[in-house]
């Protein structure tokens, strides 16, 4: 079938042959509630014949009603429209959210979607999901008007981890405090930063600790600190265990400095300036804190090493 693999309005998608289903959702994290809600799409279309898509939305909503405090997000539009691609959905519709989409009445959100897209066959929400003028619609109201408009709609119980929902909220929180084993259970897979290695002040060479330095700048920040993590080359399959910090170096930086991911691998590494490093995260090993001099950083990163080692086993 020829269709774009992501677009960001519906005309793309108007002369779409086959049945489409389609999940709809901010889907921050793409985690394990989201996979219940995404994944019944992709099983449908399969069995039919047709196309697994997802509507999501950018900005993220909250840009629109919260522009003095916006949600953070876990991962970029781009990095959550590959991980989509990768549970098996078809096409991505990256809608542009603004007032005039948020001022739809909730009573004609699915006509005007059947509308655009002709080829419409079922929604698919969790069974949280609110939408339509003043956010008035919810599942029963999907229903009700899918009814009418011969359009099926699946709604999703929210998944319960340790008896409370996953959310990409509890998500956030857990992230921002190193809870690592916590994100990652949530999340389903390990949490994960990707750049291109990029050339640094040397400093950690000098004192035997060479790092890789990524140029990274997640809206959800983690919480600043020293990391088990492994990494590796993209599109490589072996992963090497290693330490990363990540901060503003407040040892040796300057007043005011960016945060930065440095990854030092507890083994000789090849890997230089211009490789492309996937770097996922493990264990929280210790905050990140100021030392009076090298000497005791160098001996702080020696005990770091000696704990991921021990992680590593």
């Amino acid at each position: 079938m020829n269709f774009p693999a992501a677009v960001e309005d519906f005309e793309a998608l108007s002369e779409l042959k086959g049945e489409l289903h389609l999940a709809i959702g901010v889907f921050d994290g793409v985690h394990l509630g989201h996979k219940a809600v995404i994944e019944s799409a992709v099983f449908s279309a399969r069995r039919s014949g047709g196309i697994c898509g997802v509507l999501t939305f950018d900005p993220h909503p909250s840009r629109l009603f919260r522009p003095e405090d916006p949600t953070q997000l876990i991962m970029p539009i781009e990095t959550k429209t590959k991980m989509l691609h990768e549970v098996g959905v078809d096409c991505v519709i990256r809608k542009h959210f603004d007032r005039a989409f948020a001022s739809i009445p909730a009573d004609q959100f699915l006509q005007q979607l059947q509308q655009a897209l002709p080829a419409l066959k079922s929604i698919y929400v969790g069974e949280n999901f609110r939408f339509g003028q003043k956010r008035s619609g919810d599942v029963a109201t999907l229903i009700a008007t899918g009814r009418e408009l011969g359009l099926g709609v699946f709604s999703a119980d929210r998944i319960k981890h340790n008896g409370q929902p996953i959310s990409s909220t509890r998500i956030r929180k857990e992230l921002q405090a190193g809870e690592m084993e916590a994100v990652n259970d949530l999340l389903g897979y390990n949490y994960i930063a990707t750049g291109e290695i990029v050339s640094g002040a040397q400093l950690g060479r000098t004192i035997g600790f060479p790092t890789l330095n990524l140029p990274w700048e997640p809206e959800c920040q983690p919480c600043f600190g020293v990391y088990y993590v492994r990494f590796r080359q993209s599109g490589s399959h072996a992963w090497q265990a290693g330490v990363a910090n990540y901060g503003v170096k407040p040892t040796v930086a300057a007043e005011d400095p960016v945060p930065a991911l440095e990854v030092h691998g507890l083994e000789t590494t090849d890997l230089g300036c211009g490789a492309s490093l996937e770097v996922e995260w493990l264990r929280f090993i210790r905050p990140e804190q100021k030392f009076a001099s090298l000497d005791e950083l160098k001996a702080q990163i020696t005990k770091d090493c000696e704990t991921a080692r021990e992680l590593a086993k």
